[in-house]
């Protein structure tokens, strides 16, 4: 009896090394999983005054997560707000002459200028009378040459003044010329462009951030001198994020963009992050030093992006990481609208 069950012993012995040796040397094309290894990348941003002005406030620190359209610094404005007060004005000048001249005339200034015009013409009449009594006293030599000439003189200094008031009675009834009426809106254009100008060096003032991230380095002070070309921080972006792997020549035919995948870090060895290929690329290269993998691969490598859905911003930039590619029926590419929403991209 002892015997028998030694011999089934030995023989349960033998079967198991026979499964581990076949586990161990079966071919690798019936293997039902990829594994990749990689690092964890993402993107960062340098974020610089779009101007040159002393910096007044510096409003994050290092590792503070911030928001987009959130205020990361400020310039000092000192300079800039006279100017946008000095053009708001001008502006609101300008505007108030184009008004002007669209409205025309006021009826009370066309009726001053009739007024005008009948003063002149009774100031005519009454010229024209004198100059004819002159005429009359000088036949009878009661009046001389010269009192005949002062008051013809005088009547024909009345008949101008009428022509004149005549003339400006016809403009203010034809209102502002069309010239006039396009020169001043034009140089309202001008004055609006300037306050426009104006307006947005103030707004670029304040530094915003573009996206949402974590201040990863703080460059600048305040008192420093900002400018384009000087960074005040780097900004990692924290959506998306991925891993920047290598799959062989080899196991190229197998994998493909939209296609589900798992990856671990060191961090977390007991937790898997789900992600998705976005990208593969279409040049080969060779194995880089970074990877490091258990078994020898082939030296003619394809660079693959797998995109990792990390909510609680736990990946950092540089972790190593393994990722997993499925290949079991369930693994099949997501669907058009699912790759789409979950940015299948291309390289930057």
């Amino acid at each position: 009896m002892k015997r028998r069950i030694g011999i089934i012993v030995v023989l349960l012995v033998i079967g198991g090394a026979a499964a581990l040796a076949y586990w161990f040397t079966r071919p690798a094309n019936q293997s039902q999983q990829i594994v990749l290894y990689g690092n964890v990348d993402l993107r960062q941003v340098d974020l610089a005054f779009n101007g040159n002005e002393r910096i007044a406030a510096v409003l994050v620190q290092e590792g503070d997560a911030v928001h987009k359209g959130q205020v990361l610094a400020r310039m000092d404005t000192s300079r800039l707000q006279p100017q946008f007060e000095q053009v708001l004005a001008q502006v609101a000048a300008q505007k108030a002459a184009v008004q002007r001249l669209h409205n025309g005339s006021r009826p009370e200034e066309i009726a001053q200028a009739r007024a005008n015009l009948a003063s002149a013409k009774a100031d005519a009449e009454n010229a024209r009378l004198l100059y004819n009594r002159e005429k009359t006293l000088f036949a009878k030599a009661s009046a001389t040459q010269q009192d005949v000439d002062n008051s013809k003189a005088a009547m024909d200094v009345a008949d101008a003044k009428v022509d004149v008031n005549q003339k400006a009675l016809e403009l203010a009834v034809a209102g502002p010329r069309i010239e006039d009426v396009a020169q001043a809106e034009a140089q309202l254009r001008a004055n609006q462009a300037q306050l426009a100008l104006v307006q947005a060096q103030l707004a670029d003032a304040d530094l915003i951030a573009p996206v949402d991230g974590v201040i990863r380095s703080r460059l600048m002070e305040p008192g420093d001198m900002a400018s384009p070309q000087r960074p005040v921080f780097s900004l990692a972006v924290t959506d998306p994020k991925w891993v920047r792997a290598y799959v062989s020549e080899s196991d190229l035919g197998r994998v493909r963009p939209g296609m589900t995948a798992s990856v671990m870090v060191d961090a977390f060895p007991k937790r898997r992050f789900a992600g998705w290929i976005g990208f593969i690329s279409p040049i080969a290269e060779f194995t880089p030093k970074s990877v490091e993998t258990e078994e020898l691969r082939t030296s003619l490598v394809y660079e693959v992006r797998v995109f990792v859905k990390d909510p609680a911003d736990e990946l950092r930039l540089g972790m190593p990481a393994t990722v997993y590619l499925p290949l079991t029926p369930n693994a099949a590419p997501q669907s058009n609208s699912m790759a789409a929403n979950s940015m299948v991209e291309r390289r930057p």
